[in-house]
């Protein structure tokens, strides 16, 4: 009889937990636990106006051979978007028809980007490529973290703005 309710519990319990985590999902909460942005619980917020440089978002990466070569090395978790990635947290940099140089480090419109140092390997002493620069695309977007290791569009880019699921607000979040 005892084990009868020990499994009973057990199933209520796992029961309970999925529609928790559905109705989070459901709901637009998200766990970050990248350091890109501070670990914890974020929710995606509706974006009811256009983008502005300066945004941070929840953006879906495009299922792209070089976005799976990143999700390989280890630098995206898999997630519900397109080609199974997690979303990223990602601050918007550059919008359409902004000119972004890539050297050493990021110049947008002839302004250094802050906190955009790019560097030649990852943390694993792997080569990795920057993006050559140029005038970010229209529909596309120009992402950055301040976080030195970030993949971010240093690296893969501009990417579609039809990614964007808006706004990204921390909930109970905490930089480690």
């Amino acid at each position: 009889m005892k084990r009868r309710g020990a499994i009973m519990l057990l199933s209520t319990s796992m029961v309970a937990i999925a529609g928790l985590i559905t109705a989070a999902v459901v709901g637009g909460y998200r766990l970050n636990l990248t350091p890109s942005e501070p670990l914890g619980l974020w929710r995606i917020e509706k974006l009811n106006r256009p983008v502005e440089a300066g945004d941070l978002v929840f953006i879906c990466s495009p299922p792209t051979a070089k976005f799976e070569e990143a999700r390989l090395r280890g630098y995206l978790r898999r997630g519900l978007c397109a080609g199974g990635f997690a979303p990223l947290i990602k601050t918007v940099a550059a919008l359409p028809g902004q000119h972004v140089e890539v050297t050493d480090h990021v110049v947008i419109e002839g302004r250094s980007l802050a906190a955009s140092v790019v560097r030649k390997t990852d943390g694993e002493g792997r080569t990795i490529t920057p993006y050559p620069g140029g005038i970010v695309p229209s529909g596309h977007l120009y992402l950055h973290s301040s976080f030195a290791s970030s993949y971010d569009s240093r690296y893969f880019g501009p990417v579609p703005d039809s990614g964007l699921l808006g706004l990204a607000r921390p909930i109970l979040t905490f930089n480690p």
